[in-house]
């Protein structure tokens, strides 16, 4: 280990975005149409999903309504696409704070991001067929966070799709980390992920000791 040690100092950065998935939220409108969001606040704890969302947003007001969402996990090669929905919003008319953020409204997410819509099984919001991975989920609990109008949303998952690349050889339900490039959002810029960078003694615990109840419930839906 080096000797040189880099001092702290203290800094009060804005934003407090070190590094998490992107996902493409997709929900419906009230006219049966769908609207597909660009996200990064989200966490999985199981078959649960925490999804931090701006309370007057179109999504959240979607998920509120509905109760469904599918949760579209983007490779890194999709960032071009995931770009193209960036500052674009589905609510009409846009709100005064997102139009001082330069927003517009989009009426059609998908094809503004150039991606395929494909029927859901267990929810009405539809897959994007071009992300490796989708998680059909529905709102179990929504809690306000702070006092800046931000929602944590906690979605319960019931389907869980993945392309066959990403399967790890051999097995019926495990993601090949190695092959998985999930799109990531840092400090408001996109990036992949890097290769694997040491072995982590937690991987010697079989995944299905972290099993949980929903999955078994998700096979009743």
């Amino acid at each position: 280990m080096s000797s040189t040690v880099d001092t702290h100092i203290r800094i009060e950065p804005n934003i407090l975005y070190f590094g998490t998935p992107v996902v493409l939220i997709s929900t419906l409108n009230e006219d049966g149409t769908p609207n597909l969001a660009p996200m990064s606040s989200a966490f999985w704890l199981g078959w649960r999903a925490i999804l931090g969302l701006g309370g007057g947003s179109k999504t959240a007001e979607n998920l509120r309504r509905t109760g469904e969402c599918v949760l579209n996990l983007p490779s890194d090669a999709m960032a071009p696409a995931v770009d193209r929905l960036a500052l674009t919003t589905g609510s009409d008319p846009v709100s005064e704070r997102k139009q001082k953020r330069g927003y517009r409204y989009v009426p059609d997410k998908f094809g503004r991001a150039g991606l395929t819509d494909v029927p859901s099984e267990t929810v009405a919001p539809p897959r994007v067929a071009e992300c490796p991975v989708n998680m059909e989920a529905v709102v179990e609990a929504v809690h306000p966070v702070g006092e800046s109008g931000v929602l944590a949303f906690e979605v319960r998952v019931q389907r869980v799709w993945a392309h066959e690349r990403i399967r790890l050889a051999g097995t019926s339900d495990h993601i090949d980390p190695d092959a998985w490039r999930p799109l990531i959002m840092s400090f408001q810029q996109l990036y992949g992920l890097g290769p694997r960078v040491h072995h982590s003694t937690l991987a010697q615990i079989p995944e299905r000791l972290y099993r949980t109840p929903d999955l078994d419930r998700a096979r009743t839906v």
